[in-house]
């Protein structure tokens, strides 16, 4: 992952070298080295971070979440890396979707999960851009059930029902000007 994606590559590196230092604390107390470090963080330092709402800029849990039915995703990096502005206060309000996200998670719903994301991720593209972002389109194009965004980085992603990515994907993610492309599945159930 490359630095400024929005994918959580400096957090990881901060939480490696913490481990490889011999850091055995609780998960809390190096997410408070890695907020000193950086200013912000992602919640790699805990067992399921996706089952966490997170804030990044405190390193404290808000909620802990449901575990994620299995979502398949392809996604890449569209345009130069943007490296985290700890000042950066300027995020859309989402609380509205947060129970939402919890009753579909317990459902295991994932086109209602998809459908929250995306709504997540539109927010942040029309606060903070960039204009023209081609995502939102690619999903609709390629039936995608939703979309993610990394909202300080250049992360973009498709969110399908498992097995249902179309063989055109990557090729269309490319041709759009992503790059470092991948695929992969979360989720913990069947």
């Amino acid at each position: 992952m490359p630095a400024g994606g929005g994918a959580g590559a400096s957090t990881a590196t901060l939480v490696a070298l913490a481990r490889l230092a011999g850091a055995g604390d609780p998960p809390e107390v190096i997410a408070r080295a890695c907020i000193a470090a950086e200013g912000a963080s992602d919640p790699l330092m805990f067992p399921a971070p996706e089952r966490l709402l997170w804030a990044s800029r405190e390193g404290r849990v808000l909620r802990h979440l449901p575990a994620l039915p299995r979502i398949d995703v392809i996604g890449g990096f569209l345009g130069p890396g943007r490296r985290t502005d700890a000042g950066d206060q300027d995020f859309p309000d989402i609380r509205d979707l947060v129970d939402a996200w919890v009753t579909a998670a317990h459902a295991g719903r994932v086109e209602a999960l998809a459908d929250i994301a995306a709504d997540s991720a539109r927010r942040t593209l029309a606060l903070r851009g960039p204009a023209g972002d081609p995502t939102d389109a690619l999903a609709h194009e390629l039936g995608a059930a939703g979309l993610v965004i990394g909202h300080t980085g250049s992360a973009r992603g498709l969110l399908f029902v498992p097995g249902r990515i179309p063989e055109a994907a990557a090729g269309a993610l490319r041709a759009a000007g992503m790059t470092g492309i991948v695929r992969f599945r979360v989720g913990a159930r069947v």
